[in-house]
């Protein structure tokens, strides 16, 4: 199947994990500082974002538990893997935020990371968590159609 992409969209990385452990509300774009050996290593896909989650410090919207792998190249220059990085917001956008996650409990969760006209940007979900039974609901549809498109397939 085709699919429809963004054209000057380049997806470095997914979490689909994501997706699986929340409900989704919102979903918003951010940019993200970085440093100039963050930026190569991402150029190269070295990039994890399935355990990263947003929160607020001094105002500010910050990526916590987002892991870039050290660039080989940057010598003495190198960044740490795991360092908090700022997130590029608006500042309503920024109170917006604060008031969901203080008021209703909400998680912000990144669910991709991308290129767009050159600058790395990341979606940001804001999501509320899943109980268990609502993870085996979304196991036991997704397996129904599974089965469905394979009786589909034979039958056809």
């Amino acid at each position: 199947m085709n699919k429809k992409t963004t054209p000057g969209l380049k997806i470095i990385c997914l979490n689909r994990k994501a997706s699986f452990n929340y409900f989704f509300e919102d979903l918003l774009e951010a940019g993200i500082v970085l440093k100039g050996s963050e930026i190569k290593s991402i150029r190269d896909g070295k990039v994890n974002i399935a355990d990263a989650y947003a929160v607020e410090k001094k105002g500010e919207i910050v990526l916590i538990n987002s892991h870039i792998s050290p660039y080989k190249q940057a010598s003495y220059s190198n960044h740490n893997p795991t360092d908090e990085r700022k997130l590029l917001l608006n500042k309503r956008e920024i109170n917006k935020l604060i008031g969901k996650m203080q008021r209703d409990g909400f998680t912000i969760v990144p669910t991709k990371m991308y290129f767009k006209k050159g600058k790395a940007k990341i979606e940001l979900a804001v999501a509320k968590g899943k109980k268990q039974y609502d993870k085996r609901a979304t196991k036991k549809n997704r397996d129904w159609n599974r089965e469905k498109s394979r009786y589909i397939r034979r039958s056809s």
